[in-house]
This record gives structure tokens, sequence and C-alpha cells, in this order.
């Protein structure tokens, strides 16, 4: 910061022969010199600042350039992971849809086995009941 001069004597000898009291004249002098101290900003410090916050928004500019081009290497990184959990879930799939399929022939042959014996089986006790029935009938007339 650039000090600013302020001729605390000076001020008092005018309020003075303004006809203000000195005492009074040196307390207000005493508040305006802190004033100007601590509160007042100078152009030169304004001109800090502003070079200050250029280059604060140049670095603030060059990370976010930086962190993007990271967020979108992260997201082909994560394209092409979906892409490969994509491909093998989906070769699964047709593996278990084969798996399933062949079940379910084998189940249906078996299924259609077991029907054609229990057919077998009810037409071969059909024909003996009818052949018993017959032989009767024969014995009978």
């Amino acid at each position: 910061m650039v000090a600013m001069t302020f001729d605390t004597h000076a001020f008092v000898k005018e309020l003075t022969k303004a006809g203000m009291p000195e005492e009074q004249a040196e307390v207000l002098a005493r508040s305006q010199a802190t004033l100007i101290d601590e509160k007042l900003a100078t152009k030169q410090d304004l001109k800090e600042l502003e070079l200050r916050l250029k280059r604060d928004m140049k670095e603030l500019e060059a990370n976010l350039k930086r962190d993007m081009q990271e967020l979108k290497r992260d997201m082909k990184e994560l394209e092409a992971n979906l892409k490969r959990d994509m491909k093998e879930l989906e070769a699964n799939l047709k593996r278990d849809m084969k798996e399933l399929e062949m079940r379910l022939t084998r189940d249906m042959k078996e299924l259609e086995l077991r029907l054609k014996h229990d057919l077998t089986v009810r037409l071969g006790s059909m024909m003996v009941v009818a052949i018993g029935v017959v032989a009767a009938l024969v014995k009978l007339l």
C-alpha cells in the first residue's frame, strides 16, 4: 500500500482558525488520519488489486481448463468401461438364454417321451381289457 500524507497540524490550524476549539480540532484530525490510514484506498491500491484479480482469474481459468480436460478424459474412460460392461452383459445374457433354451428343449423331449410312454401303457391296458371283454363275450356266446 502506498502511504497517503495527511498533514494533521495544518488541518488543526485551519479548524482553529475557523473557530473550532483546538482540543476538538485535534481529536477530529486524529480520527481523520486514522480513517485515511486504515480505510481509504489509493489509486495504486486499486491498480494492485486489479492486477491481483486478473492474475487470480487467469489461474482460475487455467485450473478450470485442466479440470475440464480431466473430466472429459474421465467421461471417455467411463464410456469405454460402460461399453465393455454392456458387451460382457450381452454375452452373458446370450449364453444364459442359450442354456435356458437347451434346458427347455431337453425338458420338452423328456415330457414328450413320458407322455408317449403313458399313452402306450394306457392304450396297452385298454387293449388288454378289450381283449378280455371280447374273450368273455366269446365264452358267453
